[in-house]
């Protein structure tokens, strides 16, 4: 019985196989032209098959979102747990890193968090914005500990978020190639910010 949540293609779950295809639809397609009745062809199920799953569009993609911010938090905790003993500040780098590794190594996930706020209603957006809750709460303890003002705290915040961003597109466009040399060196440019006023 296919339509089951049951292991099906290598192991995976029906479930599963809908999920990743629906990142491929999302990636392709956007929010706004996301077809549940092509995410089915493509897993050779029914059309009525991914509503046995999901309730509907809305929750199939908010499901994907989950999906993503569950990832990254598994690698955000072991990211947190072999760096619990060092300064914020170098805590953020490590956490930094981590993301622009998770982001090269899926980029079908960065087109979808990339995608422009106006696509996602309010619940995806709660949902989207869990992606950076540690690296901004990270920030802001920073900040606190070094007495940096409100205003300094967003353009650092905005700068570190754009250096990730830029340097993960780069390293997937090929601009950059994505070896620990450009790694160490996008970590030191993130670090440094932190030092200019």
């Amino acid at each position: 019985m296919p339509e089951a949540r049951q292991p099906a293609d290598g192991g995976r779950t029906l479930h599963d196989q809908l999920i990743e295809a629906g990142i491929q639809e999302l990636n392709k397609y956007g929010v706004q032209n996301f077809s549940v009745r092509r995410i089915a062809d493509r897993c050779g199920v029914s059309c009525a098959a991914p509503y046995k799953h999901f309730k509907d569009k809305q929750e199939f993609i908010a499901a994907i979102i989950e999906y993503i911010n569950n990832l990254w938090e598994k690698r955000q905790r072991r990211v947190l747990e072999r760096s619990s003993m060092l300064p914020t500040r170098r805590v953020i780098l490590e956490i930094s890193m981590e993301y622009i590794r998770f982001l090269v190594e899926n980029p079908y996930f960065r087109s979808i968090l990339m995608l422009s706020s106006q696509d996602f209603d309010s619940e995806y957006a709660a949902l989207r914005s869990r992606l950076s809750r540690i690296s901004r709460e990270l920030v802001d303890r920073y900040c606190l500990e070094v007495g940096m003002p409100e205003k300094s705290k967003k353009i650092k915040t905005f700068i570190v978020r754009s250096l990730l961003f830029g340097a993960a597109l780069m390293f997937d466009n090929g601009e950059l190639e994505y070896n620990e040399e450009n790694m160490k060196a996008v970590s030191e440019a993130i670090d440094r910010e932190f030092d200019l006023p």
